[in-house]
């Protein structure tokens, strides 16, 4: 699979290039077009996520995919060294060979055990991230500190140590959502964080009179 990404860093549109009978899997909202022939499967089952399968017919195709808010795109290349904790709500699509996990130990380890808002990615091939606003990559020297709001989170590497904790003891916190939570994080590393948060979009509606649906 190839990515071919167009109109960022404001409103990125990712284009997913397929060999013949190549599969992909997807954000199952966010196909915007696909080449003709290419087989959709919204039945597929990938943990954490609302997924569907894209298969190419014989001749090869392509998929188009777009996140719901505007923004920037990446693309992590996985291998079978480096494995990474991604914001399952920044997943976007990656190829068959790549995996999502949201209860792999490097996870479950910041969750408690229970599923929260990050997955684990592992595997070969690439991963497409989505980031509402701009895309920052904050690169960690060894022992190297720095603290993140979960909401601007998008994803880091399995190299990086981390430790979650409650910005406030008295405020409300969820691992499920990462609401009232920061990330501590110490090098060496990468983290890619995100200008604007998800759910400060749904806090600055609800407080300006709009009606979030939960």
């Amino acid at each position: 699979m190839q990515v071919r990404t167009r109109h960022t860093p404001t409103f990125g549109v990712a284009r997913l290039v397929l060999a013949p009978g190549e599969p992909v899997v997807v954000e199952r909202s966010a196909v915007l077009a696909t080449s003709y022939g290419v087989a959709v499967d919204g039945r597929t089952k990938s943990p954490g996520v609302h997924a569907a399968r894209c298969t190419a017919g014989p001749e090869g195709g392509w998929v188009d995919v777009a996140p719901p808010l505007p923004g920037d795109l990446h693309v992590l290349d996985l291998d079978t060294t480096t494995g990474w904790c991604v914001a399952r709500d920044s997943w976007l699509a990656c190829a068959a060979t790549a995996h999502l996990d949201p209860a792999a130990p490097p996870v479950r380890a910041l969750h408690g055990g229970d599923h929260g808002f990050l997955a684990y990615a592992f595997g070969t091939g690439p991963v497409v991230l989505s980031c509402y606003g701009t895309l920052d990559v904050v690169t960690l020297e060894p022992g190297e500190l720095v603290t993140v709001a979960s909401g601007h989170v998008v994803a880091f590497a399995d190299t990086v140590q981390c430790r979650l904790r409650a910005v406030s003891p008295d405020a409300p916190q969820s691992v499920r959502n990462g609401e009232g939570l920061v990330l501590d994080f110490a090098g060496p590393g990468l983290v890619l964080t995100r200008t604007r948060s998800p759910r400060g979009l749904v806090s600055w509606l609800r407080d300006n009179g709009f009606s979030v649906r939960s």
